[in-house]
């Protein structure tokens, strides 16, 4: 599939791109490049090759999620600039 100066516009459209008329022809060469090098890529034979979820087979380890009291309320609020007896008050940012 090669693209031509047709599709390149629809693209450009799409992508809400202005392409000066100069910019054309670069643009042109540079996705006909990035599809030739698809087509490279689909003869590729990758038969019995799974594929990949994640780059690396490395997992996180994690520590169980259990709710436990950490922190008084009393001593959280503590250092706090503005607070009421049991939130943080901060200034409004949104109307």
């Amino acid at each position: 599939m090669k693209v031509d100066q047709e599709t390149l516009h629809k693209i450009a459209h799409l992508a809400r791109l202005n392409v000066r008329p100069e910019e054309e022809a670069e643009l042109l060469n540079s996705l006909n490049g990035v599809l030739d090098w698809m087509e490279q890529l689909n003869e590729v034979d990758t038969t019995g090759v799974e594929p990949l979820t994640h780059i690396s087979a490395e997992t996180n380890v994690l520590r169980d999620d259990r709710v436990a009291q950490h922190l008084p309320r009393e001593q959280a609020l503590a250092n706090a600039p503005q607070h009421d007896e049991q939130f943080f008050e901060v200034p409004k940012v949104l109307e």
